[in-house]
């Protein structure tokens, strides 16, 4: 990063400068997000009763938006620089613009396997990945200017790279709105997982469902089960039945379970989609 600043200012590169400052944000998303981590270890407590696991995924909110912030810097400085094309230096460009790709290969390397079990490190995995594609925009413009003298290559870069960025992360920000606004997780099948319920002997409906990420790897299921009056058998054993069908078959782990003999013990949602979805026609 010093070595972009310092490279920047003598050769007169903003795609340079615009690394260096991406750079900086990733030593500080990087930061954010082992910061994040150790506070989601902490236990639960009376106030906090999911303890401190959504940090997570505000770092990664924060991540998403602070690159947004990047890209819209560097595509009003291009701008500029477009309408007064400055005198860039480009074999030194090229040269800090190499160093800098070898530097963020290395660093995407080490965060990829981890990206794939949490949001936070994908955030700074992906702030990663911007900067490698910036290296490369760097790279490719040094060369331009470089071998040909066409300096417009450096603000023309810049503007390639802010919409790299934003196209990146545009799938980190939308995968953690929507674990805020507790959607559904996407590897969970709410229709598959009432059916297979209800098919339990004894269960007359689920309803009143609610499935949501508390953190990644870590869903929540609450719901009120409808037991047929009748059932001559235990409760206890039956609720056991269903938590190890959401459990073993859908992976959630943090698991409440209603059962109610009739409706009007209910004053809640009674919210049956489900059902609604087994009924349209299928193609």
């Amino acid at each position: 990063m010093l070595a972009e600043v310092i490279g920047g200012i003598l050769s007169g590169s903003l795609a340079l400068l615009a690394d260096a400052g991406h750079m900086l944000t990733d030593a500080a998303s990087i930061a954010l997000a082992m910061v994040a981590m150790q506070f989601a270890e902490r236990p639960a407590s009376a106030e906090r009763t999911f303890g401190y696991h959504r940090l997570e995924i505000l770092a990664a909110l924060l991540n998403a938006l602070t690159l947004w912030l990047i890209a819209a810097w560097v595509v009003v400085e291009a701008y500029h620089r477009m309408t007064d094309v400055p005198d860039v230096k480009g074999g030194l460009m090229l040269a800090v613009g190499t160093i800098g790709l070898f530097v963020n290969v290395a660093a995407a390397w080490i965060l990829h396997s981890s990206s794939e079990h949490s949001v936070n490190v994908e955030g700074a995995y992906q702030h990663v990945m911007a900067d490698l594609l910036g290296s490369v925009g760097v790279v490719i413009s040094g060369i331009l200017i470089w071998a040909f003298g066409w300096t417009l290559a450096d603000p023309i870069v810049s503007v390639v790279i802010a919409v790299l960025i934003l196209r990146s992360t545009w799938g980190l920000l939308v995968k953690v709105v929507h674990v805020l606004l507790e959607g559904t997780p996407e590897h969970i099948d709410v229709y598959r997982l009432c059916s297979k319920i209800e098919a339990v002997s004894g269960v007359t409906l689920i309803h009143d469902i609610h499935v949501w990420t508390i953190s990644p790897g870590n869903e929540a299921l609450t719901a009120h089960v409808l037991i047929d009056p009748e059932y001559p058998g235990d409760l206890e054993e039956l609720c056991r039945r269903l938590r190890k069908i959401a459990s073993r078959d859908f992976g959630i782990g943090h698991i409440t379970l209603q059962l109610e003999r009739s409706q009007e013990e209910c004053t809640e949602d009674h919210h049956v989609d489900h059902l609604l979805a087994h009924a349209r026609p299928t193609d």
